[in-house]
């Protein structure tokens, strides 16, 4: 027998949101949405070291908010040495100039999200039966 869910809440955070927060905004605007049950899918991604700090306040988290078990996380961008040479030279330099916009991540609680599967060109999100 198939297991549902009764309702799950996908939200779209655009980049404009994030992109004048410093870090720890980031990271609290995104946490407050996924300690709601709801997974987020953000346009762009997270730099290297807001993803750890994510990380570290999630694991942080877990055991101290009942029923948080922490988070699945995954990020889908194009392969820029899979482009041109004029493709890649004009997508650095817009990523430079605003950030990486062309990427998608996905933010969800452990407690819904099974599993992210991804490979170049699609994610797969993996949802725990209730």
């Amino acid at each position: 027998m198939a297991k549902t869910f009764s309702s799950l809440t996908l939200q779209f955070v655009p980049y404009s949101e994030v992109e004048r927060l410093d870090t720890v905004g980031r990271i609290k605007k995104l946490l407050k949405i996924v300690l709601q049950n709801k997974i987020v899918i953000l346009q762009g991604k997270l730099k290297v070291e807001e993803e750890a700090r994510l990380i570290e306040d999630t694991m942080a988290l877990v055991g101290s908010i009942k029923g948080f078990k922490g988070i699945e996380l995954a990020v889908l961008s194009p392969k820029l040495e899979d482009m041109p040479i004029v493709m890649r030279m004009r997508r650095q330099f817009a990523r430079a100039l605003i950030g990486e916009q062309d990427a998608i991540t996905i933010i969800g609680p452990a407690s819904i999200i099974r599993e992210i599967k991804k490979d170049p060109s699609r994610i797969q999100v993996l949802l725990k039966g209730k």
